[in-house]
């Protein structure tokens, strides 16, 4: 299965090497790094990434994933991205993504009408685009996964795994990467508590800025409109 991981500016790193390290031990996986160019590619916390395909000479993939990082706004209203994905969507076996990418799949016109999964604080971007958000840690809609934000995409790389090779290959490549993490309160907006969910809405409208207005923008587009 040949799987591509969608490299762009400011990505969350985390929501790309989460399930790209487990679904590297999937059986029979080629596992790819995707962007426009070979130039490394900045995260948002400021670990370089190196692609190995750009997006010119990648070829079809059976499985894409779209991470999501503030720099998901500006990917909405690049077109060629945008219509690389709409090139790979009809011959992939499964298109998914994780925390904000599930805006970048909407922005290319690759969720209307569909369930979706999205960061909790950027969900509700999705309806901008014909899709409906569901607040849940990982989505399937038809051959479409995504995933909720940030650590939802190494439960969804398990997810997939289970799906695809079974539960046994699954908790065989969980107990290899050793993954059982520790239950806490808090991780999402209905077990922390108000003043801490106040808090981290305040710091993310402030770091929205005007990634608010390309967000729009990308929706007004899409649907014909003047931006």
């Amino acid at each position: 299965m040949r799987i591509a991981f969608l490299l762009y500016d400011q990505l969350t790193q985390l929501d790309m090497t989460g399930p790209a390290q487990v679904l590297s031990r999937m059986p029979g996986a080629q596992v790819e790094y995707v962007a426009k160019t070979m130039d490394p590619v900045m995260s948002d916390c400021r670990l370089a990434l190196m692609p190995t395909l750009t997006l010119a000479e990648s070829g079809q993939f059976d499985l894409l994933c779209v991470p999501g990082g503030y720099g998901c706004s500006a990917v909405m209203n690049d077109e060629e991205t945008l219509g690389w994905l709409r090139v790979q969507a009809p011959g992939l076996k499964w298109l998914t993504s994780v925390c904000t990418g599930s805006l970048i799949l909407a922005a290319a016109g690759l969720l209307k009408g569909r369930k979706a999964a999205c960061h909790w604080a950027w969900g509700d971007y999705l309806p901008l685009f014909d899709a409906e958000w569901v607040a849940e840690r990982t989505v399937f809609d038809g051959n479409i996964i995504t995933a909720g934000g940030v650590t939802s995409g190494i439960d969804f790389a398990f997810r997939v795994l289970d799906h695809l090779h079974g539960p046994d290959v699954a908790a065989t490549i969980r107990l290899a990467l050793e993954y059982d993490p520790e239950s806490h309160e808090g991780g999402t907006p209905a077990s922390a508590q108000a003043d801490i969910v106040a808090n981290v809405r305040a710091i993310t409208a402030q770091r929205l800025g005007h990634r608010d207005a390309e967000m729009r923008a990308a929706a007004a587009r899409l649907k014909g409109e003047n931006p």
